[in-house]
């Protein structure tokens, strides 16, 4: 393990986080406002760092200030969730959020993503991790899957209550938008219904848990069906989990995306394998389906003939 604390970029982050650390709170405020904005402009720029090979010291640091990092994103997009709904029309004023534009950007990426390694437009989307002010499934649906069904998943009733009042005065919106609150580890069979389901980046904090929503969901979804998750690079991974494309166990990884502007997240796509959902019965020869697959149905899926090759490109200027 290297720890190079000779590192500027590592440094300054390190110093970031005594700040952060130390503030009574991370609801939006001046003080919260000035740290995070600088933690974001040191992250962003691209950087060989690879936080893997950091010390165990800096390690933890990073564990923890990602943990940081979604408490303050949680916290901020529930402080404008209120103002917005407090709005005869919220949809008209998402502007003024101060990381709309981003969300603009990101969702086009991952809209552009989804149909190079598509055949049409998802009829269901699910999203897991929505939160409060779930602006991908806002401007997916208003902007570029204009006909889509969202479902959006999250733990938390309050966040879930919030972002229902975002849509509530907007007769399309409030019929192709519905919201879930519950764990999605408790979602079974209703997996298998969608096209595609993104993985919000701050749903698993860790690799341990974000392996684990991923195995969940490859025994639950659809063969075919599209994985569309959100990752981190270099020193964005200070901000981020990230997400190593070898532990979609059970995904044909399609593509690994590596924005360089203020886009902070990478994306990965993946689809589905058509894995048989059968286990062989100890000292028989013969096979049995499983009570926890006995939801899902084995639909047909022919995977392109070639080894699963991983995209990896920066977006261009």
């Amino acid at each position: 393990m290297v720890c190079p604390n000779s590192n500027p970029v590592v440094q300054q982050v390190c110093e970031l986080y005594e700040q952060i650390s130390r503030l009574e709170n991370l609801s939006p405020s001046k003080d919260v406002n000035i740290l995070f904005t600088k933690l974001v402009h040191t992250c962003m720029p691209p950087n060989p760092i690879d936080v893997s090979k950091l010390c165990q010291k800096i390690q933890e640091i990073r564990s923890h200030l990602i943990k940081l990092c979604g408490e303050a994103e949680g916290l901020l997009e529930s402080h404008y969730s209120k103002i917005l709904g407090s709005f005869e029309n919220p949809l008209h004023h998402l502007d003024i959020f101060p990381y709309f534009d981003n969300y603009i950007k990101l969702s086009l990426l991952e809209f552009n993503i989804l149909t190079k390694n598509t055949t049409k437009n998802p009829n269901k989307i699910a999203f897991i991790g929505s939160g409060p002010l779930p602006l991908t499934s806002l401007v997916l649906a208003t902007k570029h899957l204009t006909s889509t069904y969202f479902h959006n998943y999250d733990i938390s009733s309050e966040a879930n209550s919030l972002a229902s009042r975002l849509v509530a005065s907007d007769p399309d919106l409030s019929d192709r938008m519905t919201f879930h609150t519950t764990d999605v580890m408790d979602v079974t069979c209703a997996l298998k219904d969608y096209d595609v389901v993104f993985l919000a980046a701050l749903v698993g904090m860790d690799k341990e848990e974000k392996v684990k929503f991923v195995d969940h969901l490859a025994k639950y979804m659809a063969p075919g069906a599209t994985l569309m998750l959100r990752s981190a690079h270099g020193a964005r991974a200070f901000l981020y989990p990230v997400l190593d494309p070898r532990n979609l166990r059970g995904f044909e990884v399609l593509s690994v995306y590596h924005p360089t502007d203020e886009v902070i997240n990478s994306v990965v796509i993946a689809r589905k394998l058509p894995l048989p959902c059968v286990q062989p019965l100890d000292g028989l020869g013969s096979y049995v389906l499983p009570s926890k697959c006995a939801c899902a149905e084995i639909h047909a899926f022919n995977p392109l003939n070639k080894m699963n090759l991983i995209e990896e490109f920066a977006l261009e200027e």
